[in-house]
């Protein structure tokens, strides 16, 4: 199992931890991962970072696809590749619809067939086998529209490009991660519970290799984890509950918040129907005070080092490959890499 590490996105202002990134370079950490919401951008950040490194693949967790369309981001994508000298990891994701509709302005309505539109015109782009073309449900390139000028035409990247730029999809719901684990070549899942993989995940992820042709060896599942070794339990739980609260209970309106539902497939209904009526009531205090310390621990590695150790088993135990970690010190990241080569 390889070692990851999650950067995220910044809240407020970008201070990006650079010494921390230096450090899993040269200890052989294999990727980092810069995300975005509605601030900072993913990739922005990889390409400074990626300046200051020299071996560490450079991925994105995640492009919101509905932010650009999929001949940007293989521009992008071809172009980050080119300058890191082959690290880039595209990591592509959907969002969810407050932000697809409340700050990019477009729809969110087909998102399966969006995404398999999307990462077939961009494997094309980067293949330059022919000229892009694609007459699908939501994308036709060229456009056809009522509104098209006629005038556009089918067109081969200038740029050369690898055609096996790995590409990764962020997914949760079954049916998302069913394509994902068809369409592309590693899952970014978030709130990852190897202990439930068996009865939430596996029929789907296989389903989806399946109709590929593809086996569980030729997949990255690459979970993202958060990291806290303390003495103290409750001030390991206490650090991640704002995180887990601000998902169950916020990202998404009632009824439409795929990381609420997530947390009720792992059993969890009542305490993450609490957080989000909590949350959304605007009592954020009291919503972070009723995530179960149980469910942190499923999804979370917290503890005193030898807790930590005992429990990274069942990420061992699990098909994940990457283990891509929220750590906050470089002292945890050493830990770590320390506890995984153990």
């Amino acid at each position: 199992m390889r070692l990851g590490l999650m950067l995220g996105y910044a809240a407020r202002r970008i201070e990006l931890p650079v010494e921390l990134v230096k450090e899993a370079d040269r200890l052989g950490v294999y990727a980092i991962w810069t995300a975005e919401a509605y601030g900072s951008d993913a990739i922005s950040p990889l390409a400074w970072l990626g300046a200051l490194t020299q071996n560490i693949k450079l991925g994105t967790a995640i492009m919101q696809m509905p932010g650009r369309t999929p001949a940007n981001a293989a521009m992008t994508a071809m172009t980050m590749n080119q300058l890191s000298n082959g690290r880039f990891l595209m990591g592509l994701g959907l969002s969810g619809p407050q932000v697809v509709e409340g700050w990019h302005g477009v729809s969110y309505a087909r998102p399966l067939t969006r995404t398999r539109e999307y990462v077939d015109i961009v494997r094309q782009i980067f293949r330059r086998e022919a000229r892009m073309s694609l007459d699908g449900k939501v994308y036709q390139i060229p456009y056809r529209g009522d509104d098209a000028t006629g005038l556009g035409k089918p067109l081969k990247s200038t740029l050369e490009a690898a055609p096996d730029i790995p590409i990764y999809l962020a997914a949760i719901g079954p049916k998302n991660v069913q394509l994902a684990a068809e369409i592309a070549d590693g899952w970014l899942p978030i709130f990852f519970s190897p202990e439930k993989f068996d009865q939430t995940y596996r029929p789907r992820v296989e389903a989806g290799l399946a109709k590929a042709g593809k086996r569980m060896a030729d997949f990255d599942i690459a979970p993202t984890v958060s990291v806290v070794i303390n003495d103290s339990l409750d001030v390991c739980y206490n650090m991640l509950r704002p995180f887990l609260a601000l998902y169950i209970g916020g990202m998404g309106a009632k009824g439409k918040n795929f990381y609420h539902d997530l947390a009720c497939r792992y059993g969890y209904e009542a305490a993450a129907s609490e957080i989000q009526d909590l949350y959304l009531a605007g009592d954020k205090g009291a919503a972070m005070m009723k995530v179960p310390g149980e469910l942190i621990d499923e999804v979370a590695l917290v503890g005193p080092r030898a807790r930590v150790k005992e429990r990274l088993q069942h990420w061992l135990d699990s098909p994940i490959t990457t283990l891509n970690m929220t750590v906050f010190d470089v002292e945890t990241l050493r830990a770590m890499t320390e506890l995984a080569g153990e």
